[in-house]
């Protein structure tokens, strides 16, 4: 804390679009003396300068700013770098914060938060705005005096020189970091351009009044409770210095065109990192992916969200899938290989007679409780884990908004969801199998629906206990093995706890990337499909099916869950190791072949959002999860967890 900490803030009021901006009054005060009060109360900041145009124009500002008792350096008023960079060196600064001044809220508690990190980072330049979760108005620049001075040395556009930090922000020279809050609030504008501009934000002041020294999160909070106040801070969308990326724009489109942007949450970019992570791409290989720029990724995240265990376009699965499409995929009749996956998938699961396929995860867990509840004639279901979109699922947030929270996400909505499905579907937590009970005993359950694990392993007996249960009260017990299949075994992970269903449901890893799911049960159970209306033209098609079973075949011959297992314990002892060395608290769960973690601490998922960041910058696709493949080399692996250590070694520091 002992370095010359600077403010240089950038003004003039010969302004085109609202001239005189930064003179206007509020309650008394002009723009420019609320933003200087404003910043006087950070801790870290040794010297407040107003870098200024040395001409005619801007003398009334010179002589006002004298009146405030203000550092002020006037200097060329189009080579707006040339006058930071002679501020900097006339008031001795080892780092300069930028701010512009029609930023009359810029929030000196943010200015402290930022610099205290970059203080004890490594970073030539820090900033806010590089991809912006902040309102536009809020926006913070922390350069180092050796940075700023190289970047002078070597600027020769007229672009760069009005703009300051564009060079430094386009040149892979210097060590960036992108400040993020943890909420993406970017599209609030907070700052003065026009006229409109000046009456929102002096709306606001009087609303605070007498008060000026209120957080920038209090401005939300209000917007929040006032949608006017919200319409009127969201009028103008913010301006971007640097062209959008073919990604950015398909984006940008895909959000007017498509609910949501796109098909599958899981794959929304936004759920992982906001105007950078790469939403589309244009082909893949092993583990790798390039998007729509040509830029080449490693993906040590998702994987297709676990569908590619062999790897993203395997040869030999490809080629099968060739073969198909050449001898046509799907006619009048059936094809012969639903009959043979039917048999493979039974031989490996010897407990099931009958098999149905679909196309989904999602409409295989809906096949599967239709065929249950045609079993029993009851309605009512336990449900312990992801079991898809269908209203028969989200029906349990009907009871409760809460009771999914904890298999996948807060805040599911159930609009459209019939109200008659309401206390219909009942959710327990895994290893309790005393609330269970509780709920066979006072709900007429007639199924029983889970996962057999996901982010914790099986205690005293839960599974065996749970299997008693079930057939001691004539309930059909499913396990959804969606995600778990083929992962820790050939097969089902029941198998390795040698517990058996009544009903188990496969897909993701089964086909490597090609659509297919399975839903395999006992014959006095499965037959009763026939009572129902169950039918759906391209379950019948023939790619998926082909896709099965030369992926079924390489599996078992290089026993890939062997290989994945044995990464995946590598990635985990590597995370605990890492956290240690860097005094980062993480739990670390999950299958050794699906390993995750988070971080325990007050910003866990803003620490998250910074990993993917900075992985991204060595181009590599990283969250807190990992869905291992045979594709990832321990050379893959290494690099990651070398770029791990630095990424830690940053968030340590937040």
């Amino acid at each position: 804390m002992k370095k010359n900490n600077v403010i240089i803030i950038q003004a003039r009021i010969n302004s085109k679009r609202f001239p005189m901006k930064v003179m206007k009054k509020i309650n008394g005060k002009t723009l420019i003396e609320i933003m200087l009060n404003r910043l006087k109360r950070s801790k870290y900041i040794n010297k407040i300068v107003f870098a200024i145009p040395d001409n005619k124009e801007n003398f009334s500002l010179y002589n006002y700013l004298k009146k405030l008792s203000s550092n002020i350096y006037l200097g060329s008023e189009k080579n707006v770098l040339k006058r930071f960079y002679e501020a900097a060196k006339k008031f001795k600064a080892d780092n300069i914060i930028r701010i512009t001044s029609d930023c009359p809220l810029v929030d000196y508690q943010l200015i402290d938060k930022m610099l205290k990190f970059f203080l004890k980072s490594e970073f030539d330049y820090i900033s806010n705005t590089l991809n912006p979760t902040f309102p536009d108005g809020l926006d913070v620049e922390i350069i180092t005096k050796k940075s700023l001075f190289s970047v002078y040395k070597n600027v020769k556009t007229k672009f760069d020189k009005e703009h300051v930090t564009t060079f430094i922000r386009k040149s892979e020279n210097y060590k960036k970091f992108n400040y993020m809050n943890n909420d993406d609030y970017s599209e609030y504008r907070l700052t003065v351009d026009y006229k409109k501009d000046f009456k929102i934000i002096k709306e606001i002041f009087d609303i605070f009044s007498p008060k000026i020294y209120f957080k920038w999160e209090d401005v939300i909070n209000l917007s929040k409770r006032n949608p006017k106040i919200l319409r009127k801070i969201n009028f103008i969308k913010r301006k971007k210095l640097f062209k959008e990326t073919k990604t950015q724009k398909l984006w940008s489109s895909a959000q007017t065109l498509i609910p949501g942007g796109n098909m599958f949450l899981s794959k929304n970019p936004d759920r992982f990192l906001p105007n950078q992570w790469p939403a589309y791409f244009s082909k893949s290989k092993k583990c790798f992916i390039w998007d729509l720029d040509n830029k080449k990724y490693v993906d040590m995240s998702v994987m297709g969200v676990g569908t590619n265990i062999l790897g993203y376009s395997n040869p030999l699965v490809d080629k099968a899938v060739k073969k198909v499409i050449n001898d046509g995929n799907l006619t009048t009749l059936n094809c012969k290989e639903e009959v043979k996956l039917a048999e493979r998938l039974i031989d490996m699961h010897r407990w099931a007679d009958m098999v149905r396929f679909t196309r989904t995860g999602g409409e295989a867990n809906a096949l599967a409780i239709r065929i249950s509840r045609a079993t029993t004639n009851k309605q009512n279901i336990a449900i312990c884990g992801y079991h898809g979109w269908h209203d028969w699922y989200l029906s349990s947030n009907l009871q409760n908004p809460n009771n999914l929270t904890n298999f996948l996400m807060k805040d599911l909505k159930t609009t459209g969801v019939p109200d008659k499905l309401r206390n219909t579907v009942h959710p327990f937590q895994y290893n309790n199998f005393k609330q269970l009970s509780s709920l066979i005993s006072k709900k007429n359950i007639g199924t029983i629906i889970m996962e057999v694990e996901r982010n914790e392993k099986p205690k005293n007996n839960f599974l065996k206990k749970i299997r008693n249960l079930a057939t001691k009260k004539n309930i059909i017990l499913i396990f959804d093995e969606t995600t778990s299949g083929f992962r820790s075994t050939f097969g089902g992970l029941h198998k390795m706890y040698n517990v058996n269903p009544d009903i188990a449901i496969f897909g993701k890893a089964l086909g490597n990337g090609y659509s297919i799911s399975a839903i395999l049960g006992k014959r006095e159970i499965m037959e009763n499909t026939n009572k129902s209306f169950v039918s759906s033209t391209f379950w019948s098609e023939r790619i998926g099916l082909v896709a099965s079973l030369k992926t079924l075949e390489i599996m078992e011959k290089i026993k890939s869950w062997e290989i994945i297992t044995k990464k995946g314990n590598l990635v985990k002892r590597s995370w605990r190791s890492l956290a240690k060395k860097h005094n980062l608290k993480i739990n670390v769960y999950g299958l050794p072949a699906l390993p995750k973690f988070y971080f325990i601490n007050k910003d866990s998922d803003l620490s998250r959002k910074i990993l993917t960041q900075e992985m991204l910058k060595s181009n590599i696709l990283a969250t807190s999860t990992v869905f291992l493949s045979i594709e990832h080399t321990r050379e893959i692996i290494n690099k990651y967890l070398s770029l791990l250590n630095k990424t830690f070694k940053i968030i340590s520091h937040i």
